[in-house]
């Protein structure tokens, strides 16, 4: 893991498209802005989390019937 020190309104730059800056900082809690182009997904980790979970399910759920109709 990088780990970097930055302040209010400055910036790091992933590759050449994506640049993330510190909007605010007030107590333990930092705002960040990304600017990054449209066909990057950008998600809060616990969403992306909930996500791959639900696409889990979803995939074992579609298994389980298809196995279900070839029975028959």
């Amino acid at each position: 893991m990088l780990i970097l020190s930055r302040k209010k309104n400055e910036s790091i730059m992933i590759g050449k498209d994506i640049e993330i800056t510190v909007v605010e900082v007030d107590g333990d809690q930092v705002k960040i802005g990304i600017q990054a182009p449209g066909s990057v997904d950008i998600f809060r980790k616990e969403i992306y989390l909930s996500i791959q979970e639900e696409n889990s399910m979803a995939v074992k759920l579609n298994g389980d019937a298809l196995k279900k109709l070839f029975k028959k």
